[in-house]
């Protein structure tokens, strides 16, 4: 079921496996061990359901029995916009196992309901090819890749697979609850129209993922700290792109709105953390910081020739090593 362009990526590799015992996470666990493929996995416990003391066991009996290393968590408790908090908390475990550990791959189970899902939650909201193409299966991030390895397979495909084979999995109770906006396109679109189109589904990213590299074109990231910039292709739509995309990968998810404001001016701060910055050479995302800072004359003067943003000239005054280094005249 793994494609071989997949496995490549994870020969003689650190891998990492995001672990829940459920049905996609358990699927690509044994997936992953029919191809010899070597990894630990890291699990996280948020305390809300007496089952998820169970999970982590398993997933400590599987180490045991496989002879890999496994990371838990537990969670301090999250008691507001659930599904958000506890994504920051599950990829902060995460990247700091990456650190620590020196992971060249961090792999998660999502798989084409996720992505379907997503879709038609973006379809509802407002969005283009591009952001309806939503997850990828390779994702490179700052120091590590991102790889989704099931996202051509549907859960009934992962679940057959179990069956087959007659691998333990747990069923999370918690996704039955339409509490969740997820959980509502799940059982009253995404599954129904998966039940039913599935080959066409499949199909339709297919192209979406063809039509997306001839819209948008790739950035070269640059990083220095907390510092992001990259070259500005001089299109505002892949540069926005690219923006998003990073943002997420670091944790922060643009709203809707913002992503139209994004297209719109030629700076923005997002959720009161990242200043975005389009400069007619380069694209700027830095920490954002009120600041009662007072430049020098001469320095603004610069800035202004040079056309910084306001926002962002006390951040190049107190690095100016980095403002040297752009060569922006």
């Amino acid at each position: 079921m793994l494609k071989e362009d997949t496995l490549d990526l994870l020969k003689a590799k650190k891998n990492l496996l995001a672990f829940s015992a459920g049905v996609d996470s358990s699927a690509l666990f044994f997936l992953l061990q029919d191809a010899n493929i070597t990894f630990d996995i890291a699990i996280v416990d948020y305390g809300l359901r007496e089952q998820s003391k169970e999970e982590v066991r398993y997933a400590q009996e599987l180490a045991h029995k496989y002879n890999l290393t496994c990371h838990v968590f537990s969670s301090p408790p999250i008691t507001t916009n659930f599904e958000a908090k506890a994504r920051e908390v599950r990829y902060a475990f995460f990247e700091s196992l990456i650190k620590e550990h020196a992971y060249k791959n961090l792999l998660t189970a999502h798989h084409l309901g996720d992505r379907f899902e997503w879709m038609l939650m973006q379809f509802c909201k407002g969005a283009g090819c591009v952001e309806l193409r939503g997850m990828q299966s390779v994702q490179k991030q700052q120091n590590y890749n991102l790889l989704r390895p099931l996202l051509d397979h549907d859960k009934s495909e992962l679940l057959n697979y179990l069956i087959h084979h007659k691998i333990k999995y747990f069923e999370d109770l918690s996704n039955l609850d339409e509490r969740f906006s997820r959980n509502v396109f799940r059982h009253q679109h995404t599954n129904p129209l998966l039940q039913k189109y599935l080959k066409g589904i499949k199909k339709s990213f297919h192209y979406l993922d063809e039509d997306s590299k001839e819209l948008i074109k790739e950035v070269q990231l640059r990083h220095v700290d907390n510092f992001c910039y990259f070259v500005s292709t001089q299109e505002r739509r892949s540069d926005s792109y690219a923006v998003d995309k990073y943002l997420k990968s670091i944790g922060y998810i643009l709203s809707a709105n913002e992503r139209s404001l994004l297209k719109q001016n030629t700076s923005l701060v997002v959720g009161r953390k990242y200043l975005v910055s389009f400069h007619e050479k380069y694209v700027f995302i830095a920490p954002f910081e009120k600041s009662n800072v007072s430049l020098p004359k001469e320095f603004k003067e610069k800035m202004r020739k040079l056309k910084i943003d306001p926002k962002l000239r006390v951040y190049f005054y107190t690095h100016l090593e980095l403002l040297e280094s752009l060569a922006l005249t």
